[in-house]
């Protein structure tokens, strides 16, 4: 391929994998995000609106995205069709979706994270859709 460069990224399991303690987990589900029950059935959820800034003095919002960390109970995400008992997934925009079968009551949680917490501003919206 002409013009063209592919550079691979090998990312190992165990290598490349930052590790949070039970507590930091803890205190994301109990205090940092927020989080609903997602009972047996199919569900689509996606960012509706907004936006979170996390610099200073720019004239334009930041990105709309959102981190996401299900568990307690089992479905399928349905991009990977692997039934599973906890995962996390990102939204990154607003045509940006995740589609799950809930199988087993889970819980949803999301949140934001940054180095820098005091020039954040904004919120996004999130949408679950049980279909």
């Amino acid at each position: 391929m002409e013009g063209c460069t592919i550079t691979d990224l090998k990312v190992n399991g165990k290598q490349n994998c930052y590790i949070l303690s039970s507590d930091a987990m803890e205190k994301i589900q109990a205090e940092t995000g927020v989080s609903t029950n997602l009972e047996p059935g199919t569900y689509v959820i996606k960012i509706r609106e907004g936006s979170f800034s996390y610099t200073t003095g720019l004239e334009r919002w930041g990105e709309p995205l959102v981190m996401l960390w299900i568990y307690g109970g089992k479905f399928i995400n349905k991009k990977t069709n692997i039934e599973v008992g906890a995962t996390w997934s990102t939204l990154n925009g607003i045509d940006d979706t995740l589609t799950l079968e809930v199988v087993e009551t889970a819980s949803l949680c999301a949140f934001f994270f940054d180095t820098y917490l005091e020039d954040n501003e904004g919120e996004v919206t999130i949408s679950v859709v049980k279909i």
